[in-house]
């Protein structure tokens, strides 16, 4: 059993908004965590990994606090990183293009409580989709995240059609701006409870619905995992709907390795097999006294 508490995801994004009112404006993230000294990056970080390249590996920023966004990106440059994930701090872009990466997923409309199965939010993240989905294109990046939003007693059937109406209302937005807005699967058991997009059909019944090539499902592996399980063969049946993956062991949402009850490298052949040519983000939280430690075996396991 891993000891110690780990700020989770949950906490971040949940903390940057949420009410509707804080949909105003992106989301920005702290990482600053006085508690825990400020990490130093390992020279052996920059030693350069040679890939084959068939899975586009991302990292997440919110995992790797510790670390100065920098530093980040000079060791995800290294260790042959197509970008980093949820960036959602704009004066960051340019960090990434001075490192030749990009960022692979951003702001897009919404909060994990807040989201398009509610009628009275639509009009509020359309607007906010615009901005968002305007910047993210001006500055190059291709997926934008949203969220189905918390159920708040909402029945599924409901909420379904209140999400195809609101993706309908974005889709051109998202041609218009060339980006894909990917809405993100996640588990309503552990971390998110009453989260409404907690089962994989329910999406990929949105996703039919609105039908759309700039509409997509972000596919957290971690939370499906407990949800559904069932893995490889879901993503081979539903894979013309999934723009994006996220990685995550379970239990735990720690390093993919032999502590997680998924065979992580079998899992990213199956993705590369299916010529998958979106990214892949790592979404773990390390355990390790070197936090890139983790991601660099992450990225070597998954280089399939």
């Amino acid at each position: 059993m891993r000891s110690g508490r780990t700020i989770t995801r949950r906490e971040i994004i949940t903390n940057l908004s949420i009410g509707i009112a804080g949909l105003t404006t992106m989301p920005r993230v702290s990482f600053s965590q006085p508690s825990r000294p400020e990490y130093k990056l390992d020279p052996k970080h920059l030693k350069p990994l040679k890939l084959k390249g068939r899975i586009k590996q991302s990292a997440c920023r919110w995992c790797y606090r510790t670390v100065k966004f920098e530093d980040l990106c000079k060791a995800a440059k290294a260790m042959g990183l197509v970008g980093i994930d949820l960036v959602n701090d704009r004066k960051d872009w340019a960090t990434l293009k001075q490192y030749g990466l990009q960022a692979t997923m951003v702001p897009g409309a919404g909060t994990i409580p807040v989201g398009f199965n509610r009628l009275e939010h639509h009009d509020k993240l359309v607007e906010d989709f615009r901005g968002n989905a305007q910047a993210a294109s001006e500055a190059g990046w291709k997926n934008v995240i949203t969220f189905s939003g918390n159920r708040q007693g909402k029945p599924d059937a409901e909420a379904m059609d209140n999400c195809v109406t609101g993706l309908n209302r974005i889709k051109g937005l998202a041609d218009e701006f060339n980006v894909t807005i990917c809405m993100e699967l996640l588990n309503s058991k552990v971390d998110h409870k009453d989260y409404h997009f907690d089962h994989m059909q329910w999406g990929v019944e949105i996703m039919r619905r609105v039908n759309h090539p700039r509409v997509k499902i972000l596919y957290d592996i971690y939370h499906a995992q407990i949800m559904d399980g069932d893995i490889i063969r879901t993503i081979k049946d539903n894979l013309q709907w999934i723009g994006h993956f996220h990685t995550g062991g379970v239990p735990g949402r720690h390093e993919l390795d032999d502590t997680q009850e998924l065979n992580w490298r079998t899992v990213m052949k199956g993705i590369a097999d299916l010529g998958f040519q979106g990214f892949v983000a790592h979404e773990f939280v390390p355990t390790k006294s070197d936090p890139l430690d983790s991601l660099r075996e992450a990225v070597l396991l998954s280089d399939v």
